[in-house]
């Protein structure tokens, strides 16, 4: 591994371990948490989660304006993509299992390093999950976002 590898691998684990430790304080990894928010008795996991958008939003529409470049030496360019049925029923499923299980894939980490025990049933269910999806999208074309399709050339 090279040395730049190494630092954005530790940079990277130590921005996860703040995060983790953002949602263990705020309690998003309490399946009563995101209960009362799916009921709408508690809203502050919404305010929470607009917060992040409208901070992220024009930060980033601001880098990406100016040209800066990404600590892997790249400009950042986001990707986007018009909204497609598999993205509202991949949302509808995502939904689903979020309400269900009362978390989603980093808070089930913290679900897990919290002692919680239904983390045993959520973390290898988000595995069955990827893994019915990569069985489902094997051999469709219409696979990812669009953006790489060009990308793939097929030799004769």
């Amino acid at each position: 591994m090279n040395p730049k590898s190494a630092s954005l691998n530790i940079i990277g684990l130590a921005f996860g371990i703040l995060f983790g430790g953002v949602l263990g304080a705020s309690n998003l990894h309490e399946y009563d948490t995101i209960h009362n928010m799916l009921s709408f008795e508690e809203l502050d996991v919404f305010w929470f989660m607009a917060s992040a958008i409208a901070v992220s939003a024009p930060l980033l529409w601001l880098l990406e304006r100016r040209g800066v470049n990404t600590p892997f030496g790249g400009e950042l360019s986001l990707s986007r993509s018009k909204p497609e049925a598999r993205h509202i029923k991949g949302g509808a499923l995502f939904g689903i299992g979020w309400a269900v299980a009362g978390t989603c894939p980093a808070p089930a980490l913290v679900m897990l390093s919290s002692g919680a025990l239904l983390s045993l049933v959520s973390i290898p269910g988000i595995f069955l999950g990827l893994h019915l999806r990569e069985r489902q999208q094997r051999g469709d074309a219409s696979a990812g976002d669009g953006e790489h399709r060009n990308l793939v050339s097929v030799s004769s």
